[in-house]
């Protein structure tokens, strides 16, 4: 199909009711509503609302009887931020119970929160740690694979950041060692809460 100057005028026509380009597809047969779109935008018709069939005409006498925003007053210079009122404390009977916090992102530079305390985790767990870490490969980010424990060491920020690198155990992204401190039973998760 090629776009000749007849079937170039049907489609300014039309496209001018506000004919939508899959009509004017049917109507010139043999041309897809892509087709009509990419013609239309070729031969910068202006574009319309997706509304309907309005004509051009109203459009624009609806445009030349709205009145022009005035320009925005300019942003007076910030002053310095002044201290937050203090706001009273409700008293506790009238505190709402706490809903779980979502984990912040730390930024890099800035100190870890409190790692897991040891009474958190078995003595056995934290020993098999420490004995495992002695001997940890210590890989960076980019020697990690699918094979190796990706328990991160250290602070992120530091120069002194590592990763375990041992074997990992069959389903787990860490060794047999961080396994048993990352997984705790459930049971213990909730002696922990109380």
């Amino acid at each position: 199909m090629s776009w000749t100057d007849e079937r170039v005028e049907i489609l300014k026509k039309m496209w001018g009711e506000g004919q939508s380009a899959s009509v004017i597809a049917k109507e010139l047969g043999g041309v897809t509503r892509n087709a009509v779109i990419g013609k239309v935008h070729r031969l910068g018709l202006s574009n319309r609302s997706a509304g309907g069939t309005k004509a051009p005409a109203a459009d624009k006498a609806k445009a030349a009887a709205k009145p022009k925003p005035a320009a925005k007053p300019k942003a007076a210079p910030k002053k310095a931020a002044e201290p937050a009122p203090k706001v009273e404390e409700a008293p506790a009977a009238e505190a709402k119970p706490a809903t779980p916090a979502r984990k912040a992102i730390i930024p890099a530079g800035q100190p870890l929160p409190p790692q897991p305390s040891a009474n958190e985790i078995s003595p056995e767990a934290l020993a098999k740690v420490s004995e495992v870490e002695k001997g940890a490969k210590r890989l960076n980010l980019m020697e990690l694979t699918e094979k190796t424990c990706k328990w991160p060491v250290g602070d992120p920020a530091t120069d002194d950041f590592w990763f375990c690198g041992l074997a990992v155990q069959q389903g787990k992204p860490y060794c047999e060692a961080h396994v048993g401190v990352a997984f705790q039973p459930m049971s213990s998760r909730r002696d922990r809460k109380r």
